[in-house]
């Protein structure tokens, strides 16, 4: 059995070849990836929506997670942590390189504690933070 099929499996996910081809790419991908990443991964046989539902399937199973970026979109992650039922616990940082353009999850880096006032609940946190990563640095 595959890697992703595992994984699909682990989550109580049907297996179709549509949903372990889009998890073979985060599983091979070493940053976040966005809707469009994934389309050109897959290349042009696959449904544009198709794609939107796998996505959002595997948000809502915990299976990836939501990065936001300095433009306004969004890209998906692997969760490294153990989510469920799309109740993430993501509290680490993400990095965005202003060379490459990659987004990456800095998960030994957390982000710090913040207080809110009374009567506001947290629903989840975001810390993007942008400069040049380690390989356009080197």
């Amino acid at each position: 059995m595959t890697a992703s099929a595992q994984t699909l499996k682990e989550f109580n996910l049907r297996l179709t070849a549509g949903r372990e081809q889009v998890l073979d790419l985060f599983l091979n991908a070493d940053h976040a990836l966005a809707h469009s990443d994934v389309e050109t991964g897959l290349g042009p046989d696959h449904d544009r929506v198709t794609v939107y539902r796998t996505l959002r399937t595997f948000l809502d199973a915990g299976l990836l997670h939501k990065v936001l970026d300095d433009e306004g979109g969004t890209k998906y992650a692997l969760c490294r942590e153990k989510c469920a039922d799309g109740h993430h616990h993501h509290d680490h940082v993400h990095f965005k390189c202003e060379t490459c353009g990659q987004t990456t999850c800095l998960d030994e880096v957390r982000i710090p504690a913040v207080s809110l006032p009374d009567g506001y609940n947290r629903k989840e946190m975001n810390l993007l933070i942008q400069g040049v990563c380690q390989e356009c640095n080197g």
